[in-house]
């Protein structure tokens, strides 16, 4: 698997594209296409080796075939629906009815058939990436603000703060802070946590949660060994303290990344 250089646009790193298709003439080909057009590109030509990359690298989108030597890009989209919303446009040379509906319902946002015209494609990449920025994960979402105590979290701008000083997490560290702000004042499973952050995958590796959960503690709470944001639940899992559902100022309804 080789990756393309990223591309930055606006001083933004640009989306990562993961294109799983079995051809290497056609992974070379987008591997050279899409950064021309402002894609990061990571490529994998097996079912197991795109799951991987899901789940390691978190792409913005997927560009999948349904052919893979290890078995069918169905159960790619099946499977990742289970835990994922990135976007899924196919690229197949199957081009039955059938085929294309059984790709829709299993949870892919579009279809193309080979031999594709590399416009089309970009624009359905396209309009893939805007449906999940209306779904609330853009930054033209309303403004939504949790608060407790000392802590606010600016789920617009992706900004956390604490006494009034901005604080930076990485990507994985904001990920588990929002599995825990949609379930505000209940108890979240381990299992679920791990899941919804690192894939399922990783259920049985409870490590990674408790190291994250230290290190997201250490940045959010006053005292991290006496904890008053991040509760734990022994046995259970982890709970974000109850308050911080009395304390949410919006402008217009809870985006659907929390909502769900």
């Amino acid at each position: 698997m080789r990756r393309a250089k990223p591309t930055r646009t606006s001083g933004r790193p640009a989306p990562l594209a993961l294109v799983v298709q079995a051809d290497p003439q056609i992974r070379r080909f987008l591997r050279i296409a899409l950064p021309y057009h402002g894609f990061r590109v990571h490529e994998a030509a097996t079912a197991t080796e795109a799951l991987r990359a899901a789940e390691m690298r978190r792409p913005d989108i997927l560009v999948l075939g349904l052919g893979l030597p290890d078995g069918d890009g169905l159960e790619v989209i099946r499977r990742l629906r289970g835990w994922s919303q990135v976007p899924i446009v196919v690229l197949s040379e199957r081009t039955k009815e059938g085929d294309k509906i059984a790709a829709l319902d299993a949870g892919a946002d579009d279809y193309v058939t080979k031999p594709f015209g590399l416009g089309e494609l970009l624009a359905r990449m396209r309009v893939a990436l805007r449906r999940l920025v209306r779904r609330g994960k853009g930054a033209q979402g309303p403004h939504v603000l949790f608060a407790v105590g000392e802590l606010q979290v600016d789920l617009r701008r992706r900004g956390v703060m604490v006494a009034g000083h901005r604080v930076s997490l990485t990507p994985l560290e904001y990920r588990l802070l929002l599995t825990l702000l949609r379930s505000a004042g209940k108890t979240v499973p381990q299992r679920q946590l791990l899941t919804e952050v690192w894939g399922p995958n990783r259920v049985s590796q409870p490590h990674h949660l408790r190291v994250y959960m230290a290190r997201l503690r250490g940045k959010l709470e006053p005292d991290p060994t006496h904890p008053k944001y991040l509760l734990t639940e022994q046995g259970v899992g982890y709970r974000l303290a109850a308050e911080v559902r009395d304390r949410l100022e919006t402008e217009g309804p809870l985006p659907t990344e929390l909502a769900r």
